[in-house]
């Protein structure tokens, strides 16, 4: 047993009251993961994640969704504020995609450092499809697995050059997606083959990346009952077929995809086999009882945690200017959104 519980928290505001951190000094959270509420300025945010590793007393990795496009949860005027990834996956063209992309994650990693944050929610290699619902189509990198994987390389690649751990999600794949899971949950009924010839293929050259994150999605040719965060036979294709070795967080557990209480929410998600719980709406009662149903980090899952971790090196260094030029160039000058 650690001492660390399993959970990566979100926290309320963009200051941390004497009473959160009092709550975060008890609960030991894993990691702590940020929100556009949570960001005014560089200043506030860089004093917000000071705070929130001295609460806990260590340096707790801390998280954020910074993909650009409409999940950006630092945006202008005080950082670049980037075009959809699919977008400019277009513009780039297949010669040049990859390195586009690697210049995107190479800049957004400088900054997210800057700010203290050091794991960035990406790659995605979900592959898109026409029925994608559009709440995630403009993310996605492409239509066709080895797009998505050379994509998903090269963000992966960048951020890690930036001191920044990547998070591939969503495991084992959202592109057959058609609805929205913030807010129902869905279904695909694929066959087996086609999601391993397509959405498993697409995850499985990036399975050697620290950390992941799960699909709350449905897939009846495995488990016709269960969303993969629930399903023990999801998790155990995502470790066996896949082979993702690393340590695999739940999407975010308040989600309207998952039945049931909170706290069962984050009971069932750990008995699938998922290390780490995620709940991101800083809503403290709620995060009591998921506190109370997820446990302490241990075993597997705890090395699988430390192993992510020791991954977690200085940038290396990085000429701003340079790296704008060649992304213009790249793009054709449509860099920013």
């Amino acid at each position: 047993m650690s001492g660390l519980s399993a959970t990566i928290l979100g926290c309320e505001g963009p200051r941390l009251s004497p009473d959160e951190a009092r709550f975060f000094a008890e609960a030991q959270p894993w990691g702590f993961i940020l929100f556009a509420r949570n960001i005014e300025d560089p200043t506030q945010l860089l004093a917000l994640t000071s705070d929130l590793r001295a609460a806990v007393g260590r340096n707790a990795p801390i998280l954020i969704d910074q993909e650009g496009g409409r999940v950006q949860r630092m945006r202008a005027p005080y950082w670049r504020q980037w075009r959809p990834a699919l977008e400019q996956m277009a513009q780039a063209g297949p010669a040049r995609a990859a390195r586009a992309m690697y210049l995107r994650a190479r800049l957004i990693a400088h900054e997210l450092r800057e700010m203290g944050i050091d794991v960035n929610c990406m790659p995605l290699a979900d592959v898109a499809r026409e029925t994608t619902h559009p709440v995630l189509l403009n993310r996605l990198y492409g239509t066709e697995p080895d797009t998505v994987i050379g994509a998903g390389r090269a963000v992966a690649q960048g951020l890690v050059a930036g001191g920044v751990l990547p998070v591939l999600k969503h495991l084992p794949g959202y592109g057959l997606g058609e609805v929205d899971s913030h807010l129902s949950l869905p279904r695909v009924s694929a066959t087996l083959e086609e999601l391993m010839q397509v959405d498993f293929a697409a995850f499985k050259p990036l399975a050697d990346l620290p950390l992941g994150m799960t699909a709350h999605i449905v897939y009846e040719a495995i488990d016709p009952d269960l969303p993969a965060t629930f399903s023990r036979d999801l998790i155990g294709m995502i470790r066996s077929e896949i082979g993702f070795e690393g340590a695999l967080m739940t999407d975010d557990l308040s989600m309207g995809a998952l039945p049931g209480p909170i706290g069962e929410r984050a009971a069932r998600a750990c008995a699938a086999g998922c290390d780490l719980i995620l709940h991101c709406n800083g809503d403290r009662a709620e995060m009591a009882l998921v506190l109370a149903d997820t446990g302490a980090l241990s075993g597997a899952a705890l090395a699988r945690c430390e192993r992510a971790l020791t991954q977690r090196a200085h940038p290396a260094p990085l000429d701003i200017a340079a790296a704008e030029a060649e992304l213009a160039d790249l793009l054709d000058g449509e860099v920013y959104g």
